[in-house]
This record gives C-alpha cells, sequence and structure tokens, in this order.
C-alpha cells in the first residue's frame, strides 16, 4: 500500500503527522513517533512572549550597575548583537534531526512582528525542515478593522519567509469573515502550506478562589467536521498543501479528511489520550480499508471528496445546512 504523501516539499512516508504538543518536547518520545510510524513531527511551539522575556533579563543582567563606572561601558557589547533566545529549544530541534530520519517541523507562537525573524533563521540553521506560524492574538480593540486584523497575518507571513529558506506553513483560526479571500492572500504572499484550524483555549472562572484560570480541553471527534469542509472547498484552488488537524482519532477520520483534500492529517487529542503506539493502530486501519476498497494509494484518495469533484458540490455550503435542519428528528421522534 503506498501512504506517500508530499507535504511543504516534502515526500512523507504517510499522511499522520503529530502535531505540535507536550508529547514532541522530549527527544525520546520523537523517536518513539518515528518507530509507531509518524511521517513527520511539529515541535512545541515557542512562544514570542518567552522570547521577549529572555531578551529583557539578558539585556538586565548586562547593562545592571555599569552606570556606577562609566568606562565599564566598554566592556559590555550592545545587547541587540546578542543571538537571544531559549536555547533549548535550539537544541530540541538539533539533537531530534541527530536520532531521526523524518522531518522536523518547528513552531512560532505569536503576534507581532518583531523578533520573530531572527529566531526563524536560528531556527533553520539548528536544521528543521520546516516552520510553522502559530499566529495567536485576541482582538479587542474596537477600532481595529478586519482588514487591519488580516494585513497584519500577510506582513507576518512576508517578513518570516524573506529570512528563511526553508518551507513555512501558516495555522490559521476560522474566525475570518471571508476565510476563501484570507487563504488565497496567504497563497498569493507565499504560503506553503495552511494548517487548518487552530483551536483557542478559552479562560475559565474558578468560583472558589474568583481567578481567572487556564483550562484545557482536548478536541473530539466532533471538532473535525470544520477543517474537512474547509478543506473540500479550498482543494485545488491554492497552491498551499493543506493540513487538516482538531477532532483526527482514528483512520476512518484520516481518510475522510485526505479524501476532502488534505496532505496530511496531525495528530494530537488522541496521542494525548492513548499514547504515541496509536499511530501505529491508525495505519494499520488505513491500510486495512484501502484494501478492502481497492485503493492502492494515498494519492488515488486525495481531494475525491472535495468540492470540485463532488456531485454536489452545494454540500459543502448552505444546501447541506437547509437539509441538516430540515431532516433531523429528536431522539424520543425517533422510530428503532
Amino acid at each position: 500500500m503506498d501512504l506517500t504523501t508530499n507535504y511543504l516539499g516534502l515526500k512523507l512516508r504517510s499522511p499522520l503527522v503529530p502535531s505540535a504538543s507536550p508529547l514532541s518536547a522530549e527527544v525520546e518520545n520523537i523517536l518513539s513517533m518515528e518507530d509507531a510510524g509518524a511521517a513527520a513531527v511539529v515541535l512545541p511551539s515557542l512562544f514570542e512572549e518567552q522570547l521577549s522575556l529572555e531578551s529583557y533579563e539578558l539585556d538586565h543582567h548586562l547593562t545592571y550597575g555599569t552606570e556606577s563606572f562609566p568606562e565599564s561601558l566598554t566592556y559590555f557589547p550592545q545587547h541587540q548583537s546578542f543571538r537571544i533566545g531559549p536555547e533549548e529549544y535550539l537544541n530540541l530541534i538539533y539533537k531530534a534531526k541527530e536520532k531521526v530520519k523524518i522531518p522536523i517541523i518547528a513552531s512560532l507562537n505569536g503576534s507581532s512582528l518583531d523578533g520573530w525573524t531572527d529566531y526563524a533563521r536560528m531556527i533553520e540553521q539548528a536544521g528543521a525542515a520546516a516552520l510553522e506560524l502559530n499566529i495567536y492574538s485576541v482582538y479587542t480593540d474596537p477600532e481595529l478593522t478586519s482588514g487591519q486584523i488580516e494585513q497584519h497575518y500577510i506582513d507576518m507571513l512576508k517578513v518570516v519567509k524573506a529570512a528563511v529558506q526553508i518551507p513555512v506553513a501558516m495555522k490559521l483560526s476560522p474566525y475570518f469573515t471571508n476565510m476563501a479571500n484570507m487563504v488565497k492572500r496567504l497563497d498569493d504572499a507565499g504560503a506553503d502550506g495552511l494548517v487548518l484550524f487552530n483551536r483557542f483555549y478559552q479562560p475559565d472562572i474558578n468560583l472558589e478562589t474568583l481567578e481567572v484560570q487556564p483550562h484545557v480541553l482536548l478536541s473530539t471527534p466532533q471538532a473535525m467536521r470544520l477543517p474537512l469542509r474547509w478543506i473540500a472547498i479550498l482543494y485545488g484552488r491554492v497552491h498551499a498543501h493543506l493540513a487538516a488537524t482538531s477532532g483526527i482519532y482514528n483512520a476512518h477520520d484520516v481518510l475522510k479528511m485526505l479524501m476532502a483534500g488534505a496532505n496530511i492529517t496531525m495528530l494530537c487529542s488522541v496521542l494525548l489520550r492513548h499514547g504515541i503506539g496509536h499511530i501505529k493502530c491508525i495505519e494499520q486501519e488505513m491500510c486495512q480499508w484501502m484494501e478492502k476498497h481497492e485503493y492502492e494509494s494515498v494519492k488515488q484518495l486525495q481531494g475525491s471528496m472535495s468540492q470540485k469533484h463532488c456531485p454536489n458540490p452545494s454540500a459543502f455550503e448552505r444546501a447541506q445546512y437547509m437539509r441538516a435542519l430540515q431532516t433531523y428528528l429528536p431522539e424520543w421522534g425517533r422510530v428503532y
């Protein structure tokens, strides 16, 4: 069975790729992922705040007290000339690259343009095969327009693309007014890949301590419907490769995403729930289904049920919404 696929110009042995999560923060886990059949691995995100904090702390320690003895200033180079940032992240890339044969994809998570380009270059030099930009921003300024927000994404992509030679993917949220237009603009700006969709973790309120607290909820299989729809709509309309993420738990989920048009499927919550070895189970179930239905390769599957090739293209738009509402019966009204 030929499970090979292409993502970001990388030929992968299968479409099964662990996405950014705490699991990929350890080289031993990355080795286990490769052994289980992972085709590539996305490292946990390096946050912009980590870079900013380390830059501030280094500047503070280098210059603290120097004003007391003016001549000592000459011994300290300007802090801007230092290559600063969490060295552990670069070491993780370097060590993983040494230990495994599968591609290592780094991830940067931030909201501003400052400081990203230098670290993107360092990530490339450490050996990352590609870079995923995870732009997380909660915009609360009522004067900020949607056009300004969208342009920020375009600008972020352009500055990083200009700084590195490795492929760059954009991990997007589903909250744009016109997703199709936003994707087209990113595609025109040179995005090599689009990861659909990012899940924004929402805060919760602790009623006992009256504090706002983080609350991580793992995705459920129902979450895959949103990326499934948009990948099916976008397939064949953009040059960028499409990565599906959110709610992918089993071989059937993977097969559906491939039929919609995904180049790869990203696994996170399922591995946190069931362990890294579950990758092998998904691959085996994929092969069994493909053999039973006489598919010889992933390429045969890819895009076969996209809007471009679907017998009823309107099924991915408003018609499906109307049909769902008109045909649904409540549990108590069903005849079994």
